[in-house]
């Protein structure tokens, strides 16, 4: 895919402890400045945060301090959730041969294991890593094979490789993605399936809220979002870390209600009321035994680089 970044370098992304980030500013929040990084090739916040710090704000404070509501809000959601990850667990199943009867799948940052659900269902022999307590122990009691620890090279050394592996909403948080999404890679199998869903920030509907209606850019939140990536930077990551890439699909993309002129940017019970909307589109299609057309909307939408995730599919080379 094209370089939507600025400049991107295509060459392999240096370990953090070793990168000269350098890249034009090109927002500012919270006293870090945003820059298009042409030593990573994605947007990314300096300074970055050390992991020693990471480790101990997402053990221990995340879903209690920063996301409160967050399992409240999943179990209103519950119908929709299991439909938007059974929709992306297809995707997967799609990809793999069909001698194998029981894929085995990780699922990095599994937090509550509302996908996990969604993957046992399907028939996948699933484990999640999640380093929130708190998550881990949520997950547990629903009967899911957790590891309660920070995902890195030295965790991955210790697993069995899998049929699929999947993260959502991780690489916007951690303060070298490249090494992470390294990492998770060596516990593919060759052939195996990697999904990858982050924000979809920069968007060309950001930016037209932006740009065209004098928005402030609502997107941009460290310390806990680091990083800001698009399909291009997501994928073109994917590729230079040996990939091949396959498809790529997003959700409903919530900024057009911004354009139609309804601010949930500075109003959470808005953008809760506005989140039912595309909930109802979404639950209305399956009802309707319309779930393809749901699946081909998200693939067009991610083709034109629009919706509010990115999400990437690749395969790990068998040679």
């Amino acid at each position: 895919m094209p370089d939507q970044s600025g400049g991107m370098s295509l060459a392999r992304p240096l370990p953090i402890a070793d990168t000269i980030h350098r890249g034009r500013v090109i927002d500012h929040r919270n006293g870090y400045d945003v820059i298009a990084c042409t030593t990573c090739g994605f947007r990314h916040v300096v300074p970055l945060p050390s992991p020693e710090a990471q480790a101990e704000e997402y053990a221990e404070n995340y879903y209690t301090g920063e996301k409160p509501d967050y399992l409240k809000h999943a179990a209103e959601d519950a119908e929709w959730l299991k439909l938007m990850h059974r929709d992306r667990l297809e995707i997967i199943r799609g990809h793999l041969p069909g001698s194998i009867q029981t894929p085995t799948l990780i699922d990095i940052g599994c937090g509550p294991g509302f996908f996990l659900d969604a993957a046992r269902e399907l028939g996948f022999a699933a484990h999640g890593i999640e380093p929130s307590r708190q998550a881990s122990a949520f997950a547990r009691e629903r009967g899911h094979s957790i590891t309660n620890a920070m995902f890195d090279a030295q965790l991955a050394a210790t697993l069995a490789q899998a049929d699929a592996v999947t993260m959502t909403n991780v690489l916007e948080h951690v303060a070298d993605p490249a090494a992470l999404l390294e990492a998770a890679i060596t516990c593919l199998r060759p052939g195996g399936i990697l999904m990858v869903a982050v924000p979809n920030d920069y968007s060309p509907l950001q930016l037209a809220a932006r740009d065209g209606m004098g928005m402030a850019p609502w997107w941009i939140a460290p310390p806990h979002h680091l990083n800001y990536f698009d399909f291009a930077s997501l994928s073109a990551l994917c590729a230079r870390l040996g990939q091949e890439l396959l498809e790529a699909t997003t959700n409903f993309p919530m900024e057009l209600f911004l354009l139609m002129g309804d601010d949930y940017s500075r109003d959470g019970p808005l953008g809760r009321a506005l989140h039912g909307k595309r909930k109802s589109v979404d639950l209305a299609l399956e009802r309707a035994g319309l779930a393809h057309v749901r699946q081909r909307l998200y693939a067009a939408l991610a083709g034109a680089g629009i919706g509010r995730e990115a999400v990437v599919i690749s395969r790990k080379p068998i040679h």
